[in-house]
């Protein structure tokens, strides 16, 4: 990523962060993490109060403001919407509860009443998503089962994406990116260690950092799909299968780097 050599602390990218239950901490984090390796200035991870102290301890770097419970409620969206309101990216909808509807009506006014660019991951993703962002920026990460919940088939991905003007990135042993203008982009590549928990989530706070760092949509969705199965490659070569997504994510600023 290029950045203006006199910068200034919050200018190459804020991202935000909204996420978590009182049952999943990991995924929000996963998400946050993967930001900061993107080189994103600033990261605020929003997460149920029981996991504040855990984002704390993640990074140093986490500005943490949590729920004022232990799931995402009404009571929260008022303070995360004027958290959003000066984030130039947010990724929303990983590790909250699906079964609460308190959770998800919460989620579904971030959704629809967010002023920053968007990635919508997990549980944000539901049958009226697309039409929430219609007009918005944002990008939808499903695997299949989810896109399925989205009453969505891989066969009208293009169609879909450009009546919304969002980008769909279906994520599968091949990757389908679906763009606003009507793409279809396919990646091929990495490998079935991408398989374990917190990929999908790190590839959400991935674009999300490269989106809040400047790049388009598209560009940012076509381009942390390649990291992720560069570096899920590269160590390969080491771990086999195994390496887990921490591991995935400490690869990203290296794989970044090469591919500038």
């Amino acid at each position: 990523m290029r950045r203006a050599t006199d910068s200034h602390k919050g200018e190459n990218g804020k991202a935000a962060i909204i996420g978590g239950s009182s049952l999943m901490h990991g995924a929000p984090l996963f998400a946050a993490l993967a930001a900061e390796a993107s080189g994103a200035d600033l990261i605020f991870v929003s997460l149920p109060k029981c996991h504040a102290e855990s984002a704390k301890a993640t990074s140093l770097n986490f500005q943490v403001h949590p729920f004022g419970n232990d799931d995402l409620a009404g009571g929260d969206t008022a303070a995360i919407l004027e958290l959003l309101a000066t984030m130039d990216c947010a990724v929303v909808g990983p590790g909250i509860a699906h079964g609460h509807a308190k959770s998800l009506n919460a989620l579904m006014t971030i959704v629809a009443e967010s002023p920053c660019r968007l990635i919508l991951d997990a549980t944000a993703l539901q049958p009226e998503t697309l039409e929430l962002v219609r007009g918005k920026s944002a990008v939808l990460t499903p695997h299949l089962a989810e896109l399925e919940r989205m009453n969505l088939t891989a066969t009208d991905l293009s169609q879909q994406a450009s009546n919304a003007g969002a980008v769909i990135f279906l994520k599968g042993p091949t990757d389908i990116i679906a763009g606003p203008d009507g793409s279809l982009t396919e990646l091929k590549g990495g490998n079935a260690g991408l398989t374990v928990g917190g990929t999908g989530d790190a590839l959400a706070g991935l674009i999300a950092g490269l989106v809040a760092q400047g790049l388009e949509p598209l560009e940012a969705a076509k381009k942390a799909g390649a990291v992720m199965k560069r570096a899920a490659e590269q160590l390969f070569e080491k771990y086999g299968y195994a390496f887990g997504t921490r591991r995935v994510i400490k690869e990203i600023p290296k794989v970044l780097k090469a591919m500038a």
